[in-house]
This record gives C-alpha cells, sequence and structure tokens, in this order.
C-alpha cells in the first residue's frame, strides 16, 4: 500500500501517494460502502448496505496494487455511491439514485433541491477537485485509469464477461489493452461491456481526461473475480502488464518496467 505519510484526504475523498511520479492517475470512484451516521440507513437492510449497490467490492484493493506498482497518486471516494455517484454529474438523475438495480432507496426519495445542493457540495465537489488537484500536478497530461468492479448477476440476469474496457471518444488506450490482452488471457474481456459511454459511466473520463487528451481507460471487473486479497493481488498484476503493454505500443513513456 502507497505512503501513509504521503496521504491525504477528507470525509469525501483520499488522496493515496499524491507525490507518486506517474505519470499515471488511479482513480476509485466507488471505493467505500461508508454512510455518515446523519443519513441513518437510506432506509435499506444492512445486507444491502454491504452489495453493489452501495460500492464496487474489489475495485479499491485492485486500485491500490495498481497504485503501488506504478508508483502513482490514487484519488478515492470516501464515501458510498448511494449518497452521490462521484462518476456522474450533479444534474445526472441517477447522481443521487432513488433506485438502483431492483432496489428502492427510500432516504434517497423527494429531497429537496437544497439536500441535493447540499450533498453535490460535500462529496461531489471535493472529490472533482482533488482530482483535478492531482491531474494538473503533472506537466503533460497523465495516462488515467478508473477502476470499478460489477456484480455477476443484474436483474436476475448473468453475466459472461469477466473484464471490460471501457472508453468514451478516444478509445486508444481500451484498445490497445484489448489487443495485449487477447494474447495473454482466456478471461472473456470486452469493450464498453458491461457498460458503455451511452450509460453515463464515463463522466470521469469525460470531465478530467478527454478535455486534457490524457490517455484513459476504465476498467471494469467482475466482482466475483476479485473477492479476497490473493485474488486482487494477481488481477491487479495482470491489469498492470496490459496497461504498461499498450502504452508501450502508443509510445507512452512509462517510469517503471513488467514483466510480461
Amino acid at each position: 500500500m502507497p505512503n501513509s505519510d504521503a496521504d491525504q484526504k477528507n470525509a469525501a475523498v483520499a488522496v493515496h501517494n499524491r507525490d507518486g511520479r506517474g505519470p499515471v492517475v488511479v482513480v476509485c470512484e466507488h471505493a467505500s460502502k461508508t454512510i455518515p451516521a446523519q443519513y441513518g440507513t437510506l432506509g435499506l437492510p444492512p445486507d444491502l448496505l454491504d452489495s453493489h449497490i452501495a460500492w464496487d467490492p474489489g475495485a479499491l484493493a485492485v486500485a491500490h496494487e495498481l497504485c503501488e506498482a506504478m508508483d502513482a497518486p490514487l484519488v478515492a471516494g470516501e464515501l458510498s455511491r448511494l449518497l452521490f455517484d462521484c462518476n456522474r454529474p450533479p444534474e445526472a438523475p441517477d447522481a443521487v439514485p432513488e433506485r438502483s438495480e431492483i432496489h428502492e432507496i427510500p432516504g434517497n426519495q423527494n429531497l429537496s433541491d437544497g439536500e441535493l445542493a447540499h450533498r453535490t457540495h460535500v462529496i461531489h465537489d471535493p472529490f472533482r477537485e482533488a482530482l483535478q488537484g492531482v491531474v494538473t500536478r503533472f506537466a503533460n497530461p497523465p495516462v488515467m485509469i478508473t477502476v470499478h468492479s460489477f456484480t455477476p448477476i443484474y436483474r436476475g440476469q448473468r453475466r459472461d464477461v469477466e473484464i471490460g474496457l471501457l472508453h468514451d471518444t478516444d478509445d486508444r488506450l481500451a484498445r490497445a489493452m484489448m489487443s495485449n490482452a487477447a494474447d495473454h488471457t482466456d478471461r472473456i474481456v470486452r469493450l464498453n461491456d458491461p457498460y458503455g459511454p451511452q450509460d453515463g459511466v464515463t463522466h470521469t473520463l469525460r470531465t478530467h481526461a478527454l478535455p486534457v487528451g490524457a490517455v484513459n481507460v476504465m476498467l471494469e471487473i467482475r466482482n466475483d473475480l476479485i473477492r479476497d486479497a490473493a485474488a486482487q493481488t494477481a488481477m491487479a498484476a495482470m491489469l498492470t502488464r496490459w496497461i504498461a503493454a499498450a502504452c508501450a505500443d502508443l509510445n507512452v513513456d512509462l517510469p517503471f518496467k513488467v514483466a510480461t
């Protein structure tokens, strides 16, 4: 795990390894299921507050492994996406979700404009500002990698895809990683699956990578593949190899070498 002496955080966001030499920024928007006491349980039972609707299980551990392997800063959300999804703009209907998958969120129903604005101010804005501050520290746009996980069963349907490489209008890194993955794994890897930009999931890339021309990718990992520390370490090692090989193909110079 990155040097804690360099870590900085507030209630909504943590920046780990802020002075990492990069030039890579790792992002984990849905890192935490934490809901502060003032919000209660949002009317949900404990099992749902532990489930994928509240966070991306396993994603933060993989993000930390990538951060360490690449000596990259990591920007991570510290609060549950049920309070505010930091991978959505404030105006998006699901930024503060009234429903997630098949589950109603009673504590998010009929919120006033004032409460919605408050959540934007205390969750979305600090996350955005922290990430922007990390990105602008680099003289040239860093590679941006966002890390997510997804549930194997969604709305009762089994998903066979295991790793998604998601992109918006800039598909350079996703396609280069896909090319490298095809030769080095029997995992089921697909572009823009199980989600894509049409689902509104590329907000972080659109806001912080595309405007500055940063090479970027959003990783979606099926969460049954990263349930324990050994699986998380193995997944991160494989992804690091793909990223390093893809960046080499794109003539992006990274300050580390990874054996393939």
